[in-house]
């Protein structure tokens, strides 16, 4: 199933995605309203809506994004960085809730910054509350998968020695379009994830190439912290990052899940 968060006429509703349509489009698709939450026992209420009427918002809001660095190795090769033994513990840190915005919704490009990228990647959502989760138990924590752009100041990641402005401004965290709940940890290990800017492919690669697999970072997170129903846990992005510029256009597409496009424009 396909959940969508919306807003229509000023009230904010939960719903589940129906039909087919072409990438990038939402021509045919419907809203069947949800009562209730995704994270609890719900009905569809038979309610429907055509998706083109509405505006999607983030699909959860999570009260914490951790995201996992260096999780690729071409990547982390790209950047000049040491790949890290997969043995040891990852590279965690935290996007504020406050970083999260949805799919169609501007990014905005921060004054401190000359030097923004995309970091195209595939993001967990979280079900129910979890914490020392085995990883036996992972499947049963997950809602479902969607798309993410780990957007980043990369001169300021640079310059600051630590991620957190460079990580966590405004809008530095698309999610979207939806949470996909149909996808099982085995295909989520082997997804292929996609980046464009202005409709040229800049990242392409597929989520067996991760380095510590998500079993191991549900494991490893939840050792330290209590995740809690629609937290998100990125993943880590593929090479290929790289510039963005005020008027690009960005789209991170995954396979089975969906595509994210944002807009990038200038910090008003």
């Amino acid at each position: 199933m396909r959940i969508a968060r919306f807003s229509i006429d000023g009230n904010v509703a939960f719903g589940a995605v129906e039909g087919e349509a072409p990438p990038g489009s939402t021509e045919g698709l419907v809203l069947d309203i949800i009562k209730g939450i995704p994270f609890a026992d719900f009905e569809l209420s038979g309610t429907k809506v055509p998706l083109s009427k509405v505006r999607l918002l983030p699909p959860v809001l999570p009260s914490k994004v951790v995201a996992i660095g260096r999780n690729y190795a071409e990547h982390v090769a790209e950047l000049g960085n040491e790949v890290p033994d997969p043995a040891e513990p990852p590279v965690a840190f935290f996007k504020p809730s406050t970083s999260v915005t949805g799919p169609g919704a501007a990014i905005e490009y921060p004054s401190f910054s000359q030097e923004l990228h995309h970091e195209a990647e595939l993001a967990v959502v979280i079900g129910r509350m979890c914490r020392e989760v085995p990883r036996e138990r992972v499947a049963d924590v997950i809602l479902g998968y969607t798309c993410a752009n780990d957007v980043t100041a990369r001169d300021v990641q640079k310059r600051e020695k630590q991620w957190s402005r460079a990580k966590g401004f405004d809008t530095a965290c698309p999610l979207g379009p939806w949470v996909e709940t149909g996808i099982d940890l085995a295909r989520a290990g082997d997804l292929t994830i996609q980046c464009t800017v202005n409709g040229e492919q800049r990242q392409l690669g597929r989520t067996t190439d991760m380095i510590r697999p998500i079993e191991d970072l549900i494991v490893h997170l939840s050792e330290a912290m209590t995740l809690l129903p629609g937290d998100v846990v990125l993943t880590g992005t593929p090479a290929g990052v790289g510039p963005l510029s005020v008027g690009d256009e960005v789209a991170v597409t995954i396979e089975g899940i969906g595509t994210l496009t944002n807009k990038v424009i200038k910090r008003g």
